[in-house]
């Protein structure tokens, strides 16, 4: 069976993750903590990031929209209409524009900083750069949270999903990411009605329940996280 490096609270682990989960995909799932370089995981990727995709093989697969366009031209094509990117090219043009937007601009302004603050850093040695979490990176992070959220429901309640009329790549993404910040409880739903009743629908299907059930060691998440109806 393929294996697929990842690390739980790692959006696009997360994101690839369930995209596997959607077309009924299977993969041995195992944790990696990236800060630590491992020699056998530098060994398959230099970069040391995550998710890493080994098929049966021993073929190497590295970062979350490689494994996107794999999984797609592999799986999704033969899916029709639960294929994750559309036929139309105007279409897979703004699906890839969103899952881009969430898994690195977001990534880049509020998530990446938040769980490396909150969570890396707690299973991180001093020599690894581990410690207090530094107040400013905070602070910025979250400001930078509600943009992204008025951008998101905006989003929601202009299309039936993000990038259009059917489920696609882009929700994943940002429902990849959003699960991260709420697991923090990072996220004020009540402040946005729109971006939570879109939210409670991806959180509903099937392809979410295993990372809806996982806990981090050590972290508690928030009480509603597993909740379907928060």
């Amino acid at each position: 069976m393929p294996t697929l490096y990842h690390h739980p609270m790692s959006s696009a682990s997360r994101f690839v993750r369930l995209i596997l989960a959607e077309y009924g995909f299977q993969a041995d799932l195992v944790e990696e903590q990236p800060w630590e370089k491992r020699r056998e995981f530098l060994s398959i990727n230099p970069a040391a990031t995550l998710p890493v995709y080994v098929d049966d093989s021993m073929r190497v697969l590295c970062g979350p929209s490689v494994l996107m366009e794999f999984l797609d031209e592999t799986h999704g094509v033969l899916k029709r209409e639960r294929r994750l990117l559309a036929e139309d090219p105007w279409h897979r043009a703004e699906i890839r524009r969103l899952t881009e937007w969430f898994l690195q601009k977001m990534e880049q302004d509020v998530t990446r900083p938040l769980t490396r603050e909150r969570v890396y850093k707690l299973q991180m040695t001093a020599a690894q750069g581990g410690g207090a979490p530094d107040s400013k990176a905070l602070r910025t992070s979250r400001a930078n949270i509600r943009q992204h959220m008025k951008y998101l429901s905006w989003l929601a309640g202009s299309r039936q999903w993000l990038a259009g009329e059917r489920l696609s790549y882009a929700d994943l993404a940002a429902a990849a990411s959003i699960s991260v910040l709420d697991y923090l409880g990072e996220i004020e739903w009540s402040d946005f009605p729109i971006a939570k009743d879109w939210y409670q629908r991806l959180k509903s299907r099937p392809s979410f329940r295993p990372m809806l059930a996982e806990r981090i060691r050590g972290l508690t998440p928030v009480s509603h996280y597993a909740d379907l109806d928060f």
